[in-house]
């Protein structure tokens, strides 16, 4: 896979500590659903549609090296590529990493495990502004992030929710 991100720390979201220097997120819930079915959920790229981000992607499923423009209002289309994939019957994730064009620079991961009987769902990223514009607008970006972050977390927990 030929690494097309704009940061040196490729994979971090998925091992270790998160890189210092950037701005770190973490969100957690725990899912009502089976972990294949959220894994399919998420790896399909359904969770970004129904986040309104309109993902653009080179493959149906999230792999290494796929790359997806996620489209936003219309006018927006933030490059990223997955750096790291997984899934087996105790976890399923995927990282991806900006990629020149994207007003930021850095990682996030989306990471469904089974534990103690329940699904968890949790979203890890670091970050740092990628332009001058971002870094001009850092506190409203900061704030956008955030509320980008929670809404993974609530749509995915609403989308396996039981009835």
């Amino acid at each position: 896979m030929a690494s097309k991100v704009n940061y040196p720390e490729i994979g971090a979201t998925r091992t270790g500590p998160l890189p210092s220097g950037y701005r770190h997120l973490t969100r957690t819930v725990d899912l009502d659903a089976p972990l294949a079915e959220a894994a399919d959920f998420l790896m399909t790229w359904r969770l970004h549609e129904r986040c309104g981000l309109h993902p653009e992607a080179t493959a149906d499923r999230a792999a290494p090296g796929v790359e997806v423009r996620l489209r936003f209002a219309g006018l927006l289309r933030i490059p990223c590529q997955v750096v790291w994939a997984e899934e087996s019957p105790e976890f399923a994730g995927f990282g991806y990493g900006t990629m020149p064009g994207h007003p930021e620079r850095g990682e996030a991961a989306f990471m469904l495990e089974a534990v103690d009987g329940r699904v968890r769902f949790t979203l890890r990223s670091f970050s740092e502004p990628g332009t001058a514009a971002a870094r001009l607008g850092a506190p409203v970006a900061r704030f956008l992030q955030s509320r980008a972050t929670d809404r993974f977390a609530n749509a995915m927990r609403d989308a396996c929710a039981r009835p």
